[in-house]
């Protein structure tokens, strides 16, 4: 299991599904500008995770990181995640930090 989800699923709860990814791959400096990211509100409807990742690679890579996490679940809007593809948030987190640590390099 990567960090990312341990600190998502960790009881008590202390991250949403953005601070986790972006906590999870050693950016604590952005777990409070991502605290308002979180079920759905990250802008424009993005999933939390996925707008976690890309907010910490490079911004030339940021489309290809959210194109890529889309063709994984068929979406990378929150609401069409959860309510047509059914997907966990706990998957969405898990798939964000591992996509992240590819995008950074």
């Amino acid at each position: 299991m990567n960090h990312a989800l341990e600190l998502f699923t960790a009881v008590p709860k202390c991250h949403n599904c953005a601070q986790a990814v972006v906590c999870g791959c050693d950016r604590e400096d952005l777990k409070n500008e991502m605290a308002s990211c979180g079920g759905g509100r990250a802008p424009g409807g993005i999933c939390g995770a996925a707008w976690g990742a890309a907010s910490i690679v490079p911004e030339e890579k940021r489309q290809a990181l959210l194109d890529e996490f889309a063709e994984k679940f068929g979406s990378n809007l929150c609401r069409e995640l959860k309510t047509v593809h059914k997907i966990a948030c706990a998957d969405c987190v898990e798939a964000g930090a591992e996509l992240a640590e590819k995008y950074q390099a």
